[in-house]
């Protein structure tokens, strides 16, 4: 089963409009959102650590190695449960500092060296690029799942879906993102837009997941008893866990919860 395309860049535009609007909302509201509400759009907008290596990469790993997709998962969540503190003195820091970005952060550690700030900058730069290459190639190689394209056919289709997001992407950075860098005023509109997309991304994988357990089984007993009499999932239950790389793989999750772009 496949879908049209126009179906697919119809949903694609309503939905970008919405955030378009929502944005548009935070940033013109007057009155600030309560505490409560505050608390839950900030703690929505940290999933934006979730890109598209959550839909594809994790999945896969999850797929082929048992324990492989949760350190990726578990670094943040240590830092969240157990050093807090590290947030609320950054966000504490970059008030106080009027920091705006990972290069200001580190620079100003070292008495604000702009030649560091720049250094820093650089190598964001360079290593985000292929980083965001690969979140245009997630949402090619979804756009061909769903259209039920081949590879032949998805050449010049993949290179017009890559450039309209681009662009798309882009124009929404510019009108709520970099427009005004000054610390002191807060890019509500994104932030807001941010934590509906994330409640999205949460409603779909709870969607996702009741569909698998209690449409195509019988609820959680059902679907972990098959999985442990199935012949072809025995090398996958009696794989060993390779401590050494998960270690690794969560430490370097702990920091990049706090030190990627698009956190701070």
């Amino acid at each position: 089963m496949s879908l049209s395309s126009g179906l697919i860049a119809a949903v694609a535009l309503i939905y970008m409009a919405i955030l378009f609007a929502i944005a548009f909302y935070g940033d013109r509201r007057r009155a600030p959102l309560s505490p409560r509400v505050r608390a839950w759009v900030y703690s929505l907008s940290l999933a934006v650590y979730c890109t598209s290596w959550t839909f594809f990469g994790a999945v896969g790993q999850a797929a082929e190695q048992l324990w492989s997709f949760l350190p990726i998962y578990l670094g943040p969540i240590i830092i969240l449960v157990f050093a807090p503190w590290v947030l609320q003195k950054m966000v504490m820091i970059s008030k106080q500092e009027n920091i705006t970005s990972i290069a200001d952060f580190i620079a100003a550690r070292y008495g604000k060296s702009q030649s560091l700030a720049v250094v820093v900058a650089l190598i964001c730069l360079v290593g985000v690029l292929p980083y965001i290459a690969l979140q245009l190639k997630g949402i090619v190689l979804g756009v061909n799942l769903l259209t039920g394209a081949g590879a032949e056919s998805a050449g010049i289709r993949a290179q017009d879906t890559a450039l309209i997001v681009s662009l798309v992407l882009a124009l929404f950075t510019i009108l709520f993102g970099t427009r005004n860098l000054d610390v002191t005023e807060h890019h509500r509109g994104m932030v807001l837009a941010i934590a509906f997309e994330s409640l999205v991304k949460l409603l779909a994988f709870l969607a996702v997941g009741a569909f698998v357990t209690y449409g195509l089984y019988n609820g959680f007993g059902d679907l972990l008893g098959q999985a442990k009499v199935n012949p072809e999932l025995n090398a996958f239950w009696a794989e060993a866990v390779n401590w050494p790389a998960m270690l690794v793989q969560t430490g370097l999750a702990m920091i990049a919860i706090v030190c990627l772009p698009r956190q701070f």
